[in-house]
């Protein structure tokens, strides 16, 4: 009786063979990988996401708080899926955010084809490494989503059932705790001067409280900015950023400047309205508008004529350009 009860004949069909155990563990840990990083992109910098979800055509008002949530599902999932006791309820959270977000993309595919997806940052590792996951939207944004599809739902198919709701329900604060305090620290920068609420751009009214705006202020007869001009023409400014060019005077010759230095730009005239709040004597000058507030400047003693790299430092700093 004793050696019947010890080796059951079921105890090894209930034993999951090695290979499952290999493939689930590696298929979670590629969707954990991709969604914390997801997630925690979002936390961080919230108002980044805002802005390009804009892209997407997810309406103004919403686009703040989708981040804030994505950032809580995404990141949560994320930690789940890694860990084997809450593997099956990672897998189910992972694959129902997936499903929606490629049903919203299919249902407006059309309107969306070859933009950025704003899923996925450009992440920088350590000796200057960096990893571009942006992707775009086209029929490799699909095959890509039902390859981390199916990788979810191996990681959940061959785990052990999910146990500790309690656990999970703790991680799931912990994450959304994470989440506010890295959406007050990016509100917290937002504490520059105020912009204006709207400026006229290329004949049209255009509002300054949404999405980031690189104003930069010029003299279209100003040697000195028609030097930095040219060396901003080459640079790729990022997608979220929208440059508006401010001539100081004579802004009958914007377009002239334009076209000579080849700076992509959009030109307002309003640079009487804008000075009274952003102060300097002489351009160049410019200012980065986050939100309605400025979050960053180059003053006119940084921009460097003989050494453009100085100041191409500065719009990396700022996270103007690639």
């Amino acid at each position: 009786m004793a050696s019947s009860t010890t080796a059951s004949p079921l105890a090894g069909s209930l034993e999951m063979p090695p290979w499952k155990n290999l493939l689930s563990h590696t298929a979670a840990l590629v969707v954990a990988f991709l969604f914390i990083c997801a997630g925690v992109y979002k936390a961080i910098d919230p108002y980044k996401f805002a802005n390009l979800a804009k892209n997407l055509l997810v309406p103004y008002d919403l686009t703040l708080p989708l981040a804030l949530l994505l950032a809580v599902a995404e990141t949560t999932a994320g930690i789940l899926i890694l860990v084997p006791r809450f593997r099956r309820w990672g897998s189910i959270l992972a694959g129902l955010l997936l499903l929606a977000f490629m049903t919203y993309i299919g249902w407006n595919y059309k309107a969306l084809i070859g933009r950025d997806c704003s899923c996925f940052p450009v992440l920088t590792l350590p000796f200057g490494i960096s990893i571009d996951m942006r992707r775009s939207v086209g029929p490799g944004f699909f095959y890509g989503d039902f390859a981390f599809l199916a990788a979810a739902a191996i990681a959940g198919i061959w785990a052990k059932r999910s146990q500790g709701f309690r656990t999970a329900a703790v991680i799931l604060g912990a994450v959304a705790v994470f989440a506010a305090v890295s959406f007050g620290s990016a509100y917290s920068k937002l504490t520059g001067l105020k912009a204006p609420d709207s400026i006229m751009v290329d004949g049209q009214p255009m509002s300054l409280q949404q999405g980031r705006v690189f104003l930069f202020f010029y003299d279209p007869e100003c040697g000195t900015c028609f030097a930095v001009g040219k060396s901003m023409a080459p640079l790729k400014f990022k997608d979220d950023i929208t440059v508006v060019g401010v001539p100081t005077r004579v802004p009958q010759f914007a377009a002239s400047y334009l076209k000579d230095s080849g700076l992509k730009a959009k030109t307002s005239t309003d640079s009487a309205k804008l000075r009274e709040v952003f102060k300097f004597d002489n351009p160049p000058y410019a200012a980065l508008i986050e939100r309605g507030r400025q979050t960053g400047v180059i003053m006119p003693t940084q921009f460097n004529e003989d050494d453009p790299s100085k100041h191409i430092a500065l719009l990396k700093q700022m996270g103007v350009v690639e």
